[in-house]
């Protein structure tokens, strides 16, 4: 089982999104995926138009219940969902004793998945934290414009501060181009300068700006559910099998 946690502290980066049609092209593939909501904004959970439901990620990293209480299926994907509650739990948890470790002793009696994607708040809070130190690795959705480079400082520093401070090796799966305009000559600029300036990898696979990823919430559905010869659904179908080429 490989633990992914998709990151990005700046807000509409298509973190929710990718998580979601990640997800949906491993499942596409055979694999068994669980969905966590970490974000309590709760978009995940509307995406996939898990709307209502008795317990959630809030009540889980509390101890009142056990993660597969709250699971919720959709598009053949298990969802552990997220509302507002959640965070009040940070605060309760931030006062807590061994607090950052919650999530990581949840998953490690967790079985039957081949992938565990944590679609993390857009901040540097203790249920980021938590979901850091429950990973095997982080994947970073970022769109290729010049303000994006300032939010990915502050992400490797997190990674970094998370790190050293909880002994705990962190490995940057890779950047993820998101919401791309290939016309656009500050596209390739951005990305030359990431591989120029960190030691990180850029995915071959870039996701394409396409107004059905967009839409796909609505209906609640992934966009290679609701439409799969869009072109932000064949090139989340062709980063899922880049995915699975780097875990085997």
């Amino acid at each position: 089982m490989v633990i992914y946690s998709i990151i990005n502290q700046k807000g509409g980066t298509g973190k929710t999104t990718t998580a979601i049609n990640l997800g949906a092209a491993l499942n596409r593939r055979a694999k068994d995926v669980l969905l966590i909501d970490l974000d309590a904004q709760g978009n995940l959970s509307y995406s996939l138009g898990v709307n209502e439901f008795d317990k959630s990620m809030a009540d889980v990293l509390l101890g009142e219940c056990k993660l597969g209480e709250t699971l919720k299926s959709s598009e053949g994907l298990d969802l552990a969902p997220s509302d507002n509650d959640l965070a009040d739990t940070e605060l309760s948890l931030a006062t807590s004793g061994g607090h950052e470790r919650a999530l990581d002793a949840i998953l490690k009696e967790v079985t039957g998945y081949d992938y565990v994607l944590i679609d993390c708040p857009p901040s540097l809070s203790t249920l980021t934290i938590n979901a850091l130190l429950a990973s095997d690795k982080v994947i970073i959705p970022m769109q290729m414009e010049v303000l994006s480079l300032q939010g990915l400082d502050q992400i490797m520093q997190t990674i970094q501060k998370v790190s050293s401070s909880f002994s705990k090796e962190l490995v940057v799966e890779g950047v993820l181009p998101v919401m791309v305009d290939k016309r656009r000559k500050l596209s390739q600029e951005v990305k030359d300068y990431i591989l120029e300036n960190y030691e990180l990898r850029i995915f071959d696979s870039m996701i394409r700006s396409n107004v059905k990823a967009s839409e796909a919430p609505s209906f609640g559905k992934s966009v290679i559910s609701y439409k799969p010869t869009s072109n932000a659904a064949v090139d989340y179908m062709h980063f899922g099998d880049e995915i699975l080429e780097l875990n085997t």
